[in-house]
């Protein structure tokens, strides 16, 4: 049981929640780029949240199933189609032997991913199966899939699941757009931040530049300034934490990035918001707005209690 790659893509990489734990050693958690999309369609599939899925840019390669599959996709949609019939994001889909997925135009997003039915057979490295392309481990070989991979799956198609066209409800599904408003909570050097670099921060717009990748955003937009130079010893960082360059503009840290950093962190995106920036790409834009660590927190238990009674309904579903 295996997918065929008949047609590479741009960057398509296997991914799951990160490698977690290894930090003190340097190592990058790595991991998808919008974790609550496969968070989704992992539950959405009875799988473990963290089972990897096949995370993907635009254009996207080309599968060809070789044996039937239960799967679904989400995250940006690339106008996903099996055998040219159009089949929507967010819905449990079945393949059979032969059938092959396609995506054939990016209408939204810039990262749409693939989750199947019992996972990928995918070897893992410390603990996930994230590829780390840089130390090219992890994932398939560490590296991007090329034509001609071909990766196996967990388990044997199951006729009477394919009964069920499951969608996830849209008011679980982050709001994704091109030009969000993202909110953030303060960093250890926001209150470095001039008055006026306050009022600019949350005030204006900023575009994503052409030098972002998965390691980080660098955003361009009006300049922020410190009240005074300030020199800082290295300092744990995270995915979402945004940095102010020496230049006045800012980095977003992303899914690949370093494990510490020296340029003043003034503010953090919270957990439910990294989708949205997870699915910009270079001229999207992005404002942002403050908000206290207990209304993120609050904004996190929402979510998970709504995930909870996702996981719920689907197992009723499967008895």
């Amino acid at each position: 049981m295996s997918i065929l790659i008949t047609k590479a893509g741009v960057l398509d990489t296997f991914q799951d929640l990160g490698r977690n734990g290894f930090r003190r050693l340097g190592i990058n958690p790595n991991g998808a780029m919008d974790r609550t999309a496969i968070r989704l369609l992992n539950v959405l599939l009875g799988n473990n949240e963290n089972e990897a899925v096949l995370e993907m840019h635009f254009p996207a390669c080309e599968v060809k199933f070789e044996a039937d599959a239960i799967f679904a996709v989400g995250g940006a949609n690339f106008d996903a189609k099996l055998d040219d019939k159009s089949i929507d994001n967010w819905q449990i889909q079945t393949a059979n032997v032969h059938q092959t997925l396609k995506f054939n135009e990016k209408i939204s997003g810039n990262r749409c991913y693939i989750a199947i039915r019992d996972g990928f057979k995918i070897e893992h490295w410390l603990n996930s199966a994230s590829t780390n392309l840089t130390a090219e481990i992890g994932g398939f070989d560490g590296r991007n899939l090329s034509i001609g991979v071909k990766i196996g799956f967990g388990s044997e198609f199951k006729v009477q699941s394919s009964k069920f066209k499951t969608k996830i409800a849209r008011s679980i599904i982050p709001n994704y757009s091109n030009s969000p408003t993202i909110r953030v909570t303060a960093g250890a050097e926001y209150q470095d931040l001039t008055g006026l670099g306050e009022i600019v921060l949350l005030s204006n717009e900023y575009k994503i530049t052409q030098y972002s990748d998965r390691m980080g955003f660098r955003l361009e937009g009006e300049k922020l300034h410190l009240l005074y130079d300030k020199e800082l010893v290295s300092s744990a960082v995270d995915f979402g934490t945004i940095q102010l360059l020496p230049d006045g503009q800012m980095i977003v840290l992303m899914a690949d990035h370093q494990t510490t950093g020296g340029y003043p962190r003034i503010a953090h995106i919270i957990k439910q918001d990294l989708p949205l920036i997870a699915q910009l790409g270079a001229n999207d834009s992005v404002k942002f707005e403050i908000i206290s660590h207990e209304e993120a927190e609050n904004l996190n238990v929402e979510f998970e209690k709504d995930l909870d009674f996702l996981k719920m309904g689907i197992k009723l579903i499967k008895i």
